[in-house]
This record gives structure tokens, sequence and C-alpha cells, in this order.
């Protein structure tokens, strides 16, 4: 049995990594997504904008409890480093939730 903390790794690695159908593998297909700008709900969509975006997570902390997740990152979002954490939900070996908090203003001034 593969723990949290490895999958949730796991998932990050391979999104850093542009490998979307093994970060895909890793998510419920009915996974839920919320963020600061949005929300996605199924991993179809999810992926879907991910390859679009193509983030990369730089880690720095990444703390766990029971089949929770929480993982404190810069996030490069197009050239802009953001800090931001991320929470994480794994049932069944596979990623069902995630929710990620940032402060937006950095995105934003530029609109």
């Amino acid at each position: 049995m593969k723990s949290t903390k490895y999958i949730v790794l796991s998932f990050l690695e391979s999104l850093n990594r542009e490998d979307f159908a093994a970060a895909y593998e890793l998510l419920d297909k009915d996974m839920v997504f919320e963020g600061v700008l949005g929300s996605r709900h199924t991993a179809d969509h999810y992926i879907a904008d991910m390859k679009k975006m193509k983030f990369k997570y730089n880690i720095k902390e990444v703390m766990t409890n029971g089949n929770h997740v929480a993982i404190f990152y810069n996030i490069d979002m197009g050239g802009k480093e953001i800090f931001s954490a991320g929470w994480y939900q794994v049932e069944n070996e596979l990623i069902l939730k995630v929710k990620v908090i940032f402060d937006p203003r950095p995105l934003l001034k530029d609109k």
C-alpha cells in the first residue's frame, strides 16, 4: 500500500515532468479542485487545465495526517513564482480533493 505522502508527491513530480498521463492515473475520476481563481470537477477537466498551464511546483514542506497531505510550495505560474498552500485528500490510493490557496495579487496586476 502506497502512503498518502508518496501518492501526492508522485502526482506533483508527474506534473513537474509534464507527464500528464502519470498524474491523471493518481487522480480519482470524480476529483474536485478548489482554488483561488476557480474550481474544477473531474480529473479530465483538471488535467486539461494543467496541460495548458504547465505549472511547476517547488516543494518547501510536507505534512501528513491520515489520508490528508498539506504542502507549502512555490508554484511557478507562467514566470511568476507564487507561495501557496495545498491540501490534498487521498481515498483508495487516489487523490479525491485538492484545495490550493495563495495571494493572487501578483497574477492580477498585469491584467
